[in-house]
């Protein structure tokens, strides 16, 4: 019996951790669930503070003629379950998923 093997679905096991032993936990974007830090979908994303269509309001009434608007600098970290439901990630077939060069960039 010690001889049968379950079958294994990714080389990593889903985590980039190869020779550390433990790593630091972080909540969920969405749903507040711990997640291991290399196993969490990390999306670092810049938002205005103000919606488009405030921002030309904002730029007529300031008294600058050269003003930035402020903006938001976020780093979202999902778990594998709120990522594919919220398509940050999609799930892969198994060709794809067996691949080893990096992803494109957009």
């Amino acid at each position: 019996r010690g001889d049968i093997k379950m079958p294994k679905k990714r080389r990593n096991g889903g985590r980039n951790k190869k020779n550390c032993g433990h790593v630091k936990s972080f909540h969920c974007y969405n749903c507040a669930r711990l997640v291991p830090k290399d196993k969490a979908i990390k999306r670092y994303t810049v938002r205005n503070m103000v919606d488009a269509s405030s921002v030309r309001d904002i730029r007529d009434s300031c008294a600058y003629q050269t003003f930035a608007i402020p903006k938001f600098y976020i780093k979202l970290i999902y778990c594998i379950s709120c990522a594919i439901h919220s398509r940050v990630v999609r799930v892969r077939s198994r060709a794809i998923r067996k691949s080893r060069e990096p992803p494109k960039r957009p």
